[in-house]
């Protein structure tokens, strides 16, 4: 498209930090350190986990770059960022997450296809921009819209990157319609993350941000938004980011019969010890994160070390001198929590977390009975071991 285009080699890629865990290097997929996500409430754009299907895309002239919207509407038009800047501008504080976090610890159990994510394909972040709900009610679909007179119930994102998946076509994704004009689903077309320029990794000039749901339908680099009858036929809402159960495998799979996910479930991990960690005897701090889908809040934090018998709360903090109460006014719903605890260790001991949002939903005990064979929604009770020996910590 005019302005921007999606390369077909990775000679442009920008510069990446060196912290930066490479789990693929082409297309680029990289993570930061666990520890570093227990830093900040907010995670540092450097340190965001990078997740891409191709080349990076290359602005080559802004003042050109536009989006098309078109499908089943009255008044399809092009937008220039100048038009959607001009829009009342919104600061969404909200946790996006690969859906394939915590893959490995899947595939430990059984192999899985996909990329080996550890515990930090996730991330914080202040996203800036006008909420879509505010750019379809421009183009005359009024908010709270479930369809358009011409039966459009979807909106699609298609992206300027191109990927191997859509046979060199680009990414796209939806949600319903009923979502895209629900002002409170706070859905933004974004062009600033924590308070600077969307750089290139994360879909400067202009990328779609949808709050409680699994990062894949969050398109960056947009090319067009389409309102449709159904939901997007690409590959990655077809025949990926699916849940299914333990039995499927790649001989019997039939990808028609699950829906595209959307919500991420409720999830935790700890950010302060690795997976296996020596330690000193004595008193040991446990930080990490808790987040759940759909604006649900965490209401409780567990942790145990004697294997799920005994549980003792840990506490819940979002922005720093500020309770965090869930699912209230102060509080913000699409973002995680950071929890602490402090722990006496005297001998080698399993450290488990879990978190329990605000709609009663928990974990679940086991990686085993959330296996699938694409690796993704691995929520199960997260478990490091301690091991007395020589430590810095």
């Amino acid at each position: 498209m005019p302005g921007i285009r999606g390369p077909s080699e990775y000679s442009q890629e920008p510069a990446r930090h060196p912290s930066l865990k490479v789990n693929a290097k082409e297309p680029f997929n990289a993570e930061p350190p666990r520890s570093a996500l227990v830093s900040s409430y907010v995670t540092p754009v450097h340190l965001f986990y990078k997740r891409n299907h191709g080349p990076i895309p290359i602005v080559d002239h802004i003042e050109s770059y536009s989006v098309a919207v078109t499908g089943l509407i009255d008044n399809p038009t092009k937008l220039s960022i100048k038009d959607i800047r001009c829009l009342p501008k919104y600061n969404v504080t909200a946790t996006l997450q690969c859906a394939g976090n915590r893959r490995t610890a899947m595939s430990n159990v059984r192999n899985v296809r996909g990329v080996g994510w550890d515990v930090s394909a996730i991330g914080n972040a202040v996203w800036g921009g006008a909420k879509l709900a505010d750019v379809l009610e421009l183009l005359g679909i009024p908010k709270l819209t479930a369809s358009t007179s011409l039966g459009g119930r979807h909106v699609e994102f298609v992206s300027v990157d191109r990927c191997k998946e859509e046979n060199g076509g680009p990414y796209k994704a939806s949600i319903p319609l009923s979502q895209a004009t629900n002002p409170d689903a706070d859905v933004l077309l974004a062009y600033e993350m924590n308070g600077e320029v969307l750089n290139r990794d994360h879909g400067f000039p202009l990328r779609v941000v949808v709050p409680g749901v699994i990062g894949a339908r969050s398109v960056k680099w947009l090319d067009s938004i389409n309102v449709l009858a159904e939901e997007c036929q690409g590959f990655f809402m077809q025949k990926d980011y699916k849940m299914f159960p333990p039995s499927v495998n790649w001989d019997n799979i039939d990808w028609s019969t699950r829906r595209p996910q959307m919500d991420f479930p409720v999830q935790s991990a700890i950010c302060s010890l690795e997976d296996v960690q020596m330690v000193k005897p004595g008193k040991v701090n446990i930080k990490g994160y808790a987040v759940s889908g759909g604006g649900r809040g965490i209401e409780r934090m567990d942790i145990s070390i004697d294997g799920g018998k005994i549980w003792v709360e840990a506490s819940r903090t979002q922005k720093p001198g500020k309770q965090y109460i869930s699912e209230h006014s102060s509080s913000d719903k699409w973002a995680w929590v950071l929890f602490e605890a402090t722990i006496d260790v005297s001998q080698n001991t399993e450290v488990i977390a879990k978190a329990v949002d605000s709609a009663a939903n928990v974990q679940p005990e086991n990686v085993e009975s959330v296996w699938n064979l694409r690796g993704v929604l691995n929520t199960s009770w997260h478990r490091v071991m301690l091991r007395l020996g020589h430590s810095n910590l």
